[in-house]
């Protein structure tokens, strides 16, 4: 069988293949992995859809920083392509095997411990766009969940009146944790920053701060459900080649204070733990009894006379 490569026929069964697929977030990825793929295969004046093509162009996508999870997505929409090009007649049987040896990017190893570090935290918060609406969203919701280590059912009900500033700092007051106890989080100066621009980009007054943004990009009166701020954070986690959630990121916020000399009962009252204990266990901390705090008091047992009473 002759191997057709015309392109309007590929991009026939391009669309042919976006139509079979019934999720509408997986549509949108593979809409988008399948027209990046065409524009590449055009640039590379529409070879044969062989084994080399799919390989040279998951080089090209490694070599632009797309993220192991990002890769191997496209890679399954380009299986997909070669798959219903085999039903269309288009593309022999042992092309198409060569294309599905193509094997994907091995994923990047999961954060140690649930717990990003310095640079994979500021990786992921410079990921969003900060020229777009959603982009100046995303990254004041990530500075807030990396900065201000709260849980998302806390980032949902967050409001405008909610930050204040008392005693010459920002603060975000009033947020109640799962026990229903309210307390005052303190707001880093450069989550501050991005927190002020998504506000005064989205000319939010009053009411909830994190929104919906509708079609055109643009903020609606639909406060983000906790769900979708999952969706979120594990959506930009990938484009850096790890998986997250909200609760690494929280995680990640108590163990980087605590890396800078915080104390424990601070961060308790921060994260807004009840007991010191739950803040030692989220942290993955252990007594060290090999160097007891304790065996540092400096105090001696005097045998010869009295202790004083």
């Amino acid at each position: 069988m002759s191997v057709q490569t015309d392109r309007v026929t590929l991009e026939e069964v391009s669309r042919l293949v976006v139509k079979g697929i019934e999720n509408a977030n997986t549509r949108a990825m593979y809409r988008k992995a399948l027209g990046d793929f065409l524009i590449y295969w055009q640039g590379k004046l529409c070879p044969p859809l062989f084994q080399e093509v799919v390989e040279s162009h998951k080089s090209y996508l490694t070599d632009r920083g797309y993220s192991p999870s990002s890769v191997n997505q496209r890679l399954a929409a380009i299986r997909r392509l070669a798959l219903r090009a085999v039903d269309e007649g288009i593309l022999s049987a042992d092309h198409v095997a060569g294309v599905l040896r193509v094997k994907g990017v091995k994923k990047t190893a999961a954060t140690q411990g649930g717990c990003l570090t310095t640079q994979q935290a500021e990786a992921l918060m410079n990921v969003p766009d900060p020229r777009g609406k959603k982009g100046k969203r995303d990254r004041a919701l990530l500075a807030l969940l990396v900065g201000c280590g709260l849980r998302r059912s806390e980032v949902v009900r967050l409001n405008v009146e909610d930050v204040l500033k008392e005693g010459g700092h920002w603060q975000l007051v009033g947020v109640k944790g799962i026990y229903g106890k309210a307390r005052m989080v303190p707001i880093p100066g450069w989550a501050r920053v991005a927190l002020d621009r998504w506000i005064r980009a989205a000319r939010i007054r009053a009411g909830a701060i994190f929104r919906a943004l509708d079609s055109n990009g643009e903020p609606t009166n639909r406060n983000l459900s906790a769900p979708m701020i999952l969706a979120i954070v594990s959506g930009y986690g990938k484009q850096i080649g790890i998986e997250i959630n909200p609760r690494n990121l929280r995680r990640t916020c108590a163990k980087l204070c605590r890396g800078g000399g915080a104390d424990l009962e601070q961060i308790q009252l921060f994260l807004g733990h009840s007991s010191i204990q739950m803040t030692a266990q989220f942290l993955g901390r252990r007594e060290n009894m090999s160097s007891p705090p304790n065996g540092r008091l400096g105090l001696r047992w005097r045998r010869t006379k009295k202790l004083a009473s």
